[in-house]
């Protein structure tokens, strides 16, 4: 755990955990972290908007994925289109095996995934509060039939079959269409990768768990292309490098594991492969998958757009089609275990204090400039404060309030230092530095506030 945050006081607790995410969820809404989509129309089932803390948050973690997988020598970056030509998903397997299989409610009509009815709860109003699975064991559930969970779309004035495109249900399938274009614009050699994020959709048949499973969301991924006698190696290294990856930005490493899959549970393409998951607050959940993917994803495509996709080794004077490391990280899930994990609450003078402990490099706020009382020059000094720090910093400025309340809910928002303009920096031109976990305070001079909070922010 990085040197920053301190000692956790986890006061969570076996008999209260089932309270958090409730408590995280009225945070999220409160603070502006994430809002039901919608809300004013009563929502829409699975879709959620990022708020002013949150879109930063979001964007603070997938900046620190990006910088982690493409600033270095041997991975490059895409952006692929989320509209695809229909071939690619009927090469991939998704038009014909992307499925769940559902079940409907003869008494309340509502739909439910038929192999997890174990989790659910009936929506009928006579066996409210019983699990869905108990109304199965009845009969009260229609037979289980295979739903596609891919969006369908027309492209075109016409809706035949003709012009039928889908959202993407993943974001790999852009990666691999383009392997040797960017192999090529880029001179890479085997091994190497290709990363992208971005948005993927996949129409559930029940959402749960706040932004753990949506029907809306985006992909951090990254498809390494390795030799087909070294994939071992590279699987290892990448589930290594990808578990460290969370435990660098403070994430509680008793609440990570590594799941790998048997047999039964591989994917069709899949030869190895591990999952990383959080402890949230209803179980154990997968945020991350490492798969060895062989080369299955490269010769379907080779097969259904006839087109060569091998790679020609100069050196060896061969071509082959390459093996697959793919990590595949959801950036929602990942905020909404950054955002569990940060959360804390905590007892100071007899005082409940809730505080976010996010990573300073997550942060969304950097810092909140504080004027002690509204005269004597202050305000004007913290304003001053406030505009030379923006050029670099996400940064708040708040004078309402005690300067205790205003700590109070900037902990809240998780921001990492609170800067109090007061009668010292009057006479020598220094100010208050408050540290949020520690609740420690320092002074430094006000020229120097911006190194400051550069060097503790890289930390």
């Amino acid at each position: 755990m990085p040197k920053f945050l301190g000692k956790r006081n986890f006061i969570i607790t076996q008999k209260n955990k089932n309270d958090v995410l409730d408590k995280i969820v009225s945070l999220a809404k409160r603070r502006g972290f994430v809002f039901q989509s919608s809300e004013i129309y009563g929502g829409l089932n699975g879709c959620w908007d990022y708020g002013p803390l949150g879109v930063e948050l979001l964007k603070n973690i997938k900046n620190e994925w990006w910088k982690t997988m493409t600033y270095r020598e041997d991975v490059e970056g895409i952006d692929a289109s989320i509209l695809m030509h229909p071939r690619v998903w009927e090469a991939s397997g998704h038009v014909e095996n992307f499925t769940d299989p559902m079940v409907d409610c003869k008494e309340c009509k509502a739909r439910f995934r038929a192999d997890q009815l174990e989790d659910a709860m009936c929506g009928s109003k006579a066996y409210k509060g019983r699990k869905a699975i108990k109304c199965k064991e009845e009969g009260k559930f229609t037979e289980a039939r295979q739903f596609n969970l891919m969006f369908k779309s027309f492209i075109g004035p016409v809706e035949d079959s003709g012009a039928v495109v889908y959202l993407r249900p993943e974001t790999a399938q852009g990666i691999f269409v383009n392997f040797l274009n960017v192999q090529g614009a880029s001179r890479q050699k085997i091994p190497f990768g290709i990363a992208q994020l971005g948005k993927a959709f996949r129409n559930e048949i029940n959402t749960k768990n706040f932004l753990f499973r949506t029907r809306e969301f985006e992909q951090m991924e990254m498809q390494f292309f390795v030799k087909p006698k070294d994939d071992e190696k590279w699987f290892e290294y990448w589930r290594d490098e990808r578990l460290e990856w969370f435990k660098s930005l403070g994430m509680n490493t008793e609440k990570l594991r590594l799941q790998p899959h048997g047999e039964t549970e591989l994917a069709h393409y899949a030869k190895e492969a591990v999952d990383i998951e959080y402890e949230f607050p209803f179980g154990w959940g997968e945020i991350e998958g490492i798969h060895n993917r062989t080369d299955f994803d490269l010769k379907k495509h080779e097969e259904f757009s006839g087109k060569s996709l091998k790679y020609f080794d100069e050196a060896a004077k061969e071509k082959f089609i390459p093996f697959i490391i793919e990590t595949s990280a959801g950036a929602s899930r990942s905020f909404m275990a950054f955002l569990i994990d940060a959360y804390n609450e905590e007892e100071v003078k007899g005082e409940k204090r809730a505080v976010l402990k996010f990573h300073p490099k997550l942060a969304p706020v950097k810092a909140a400039i504080f004027p002690l009382v509204n005269k004597d020059g202050m305000p004007e000094i913290a304003r001053k404060i406030e505009t030379d720090l923006r050029k670099n910093f996400r940064v708040f400025y708040d004078d309402k309030g005690a300067v205790g309340r205003r700590y109070r809910r900037q902990d809240e928002a998780g921001t990492p230092f609170c800067i109090t303009v007061d009668t010292q920096t009057l006479e020598d031109k220094t100010v208050t530095v408050r540290e949020r976990d520690s609740m420690e305070q320092e002074r430094v001079v006000v020229d120097k506030l911006s190194f400051y909070l550069l060097n503790k922010l890289i930390t």
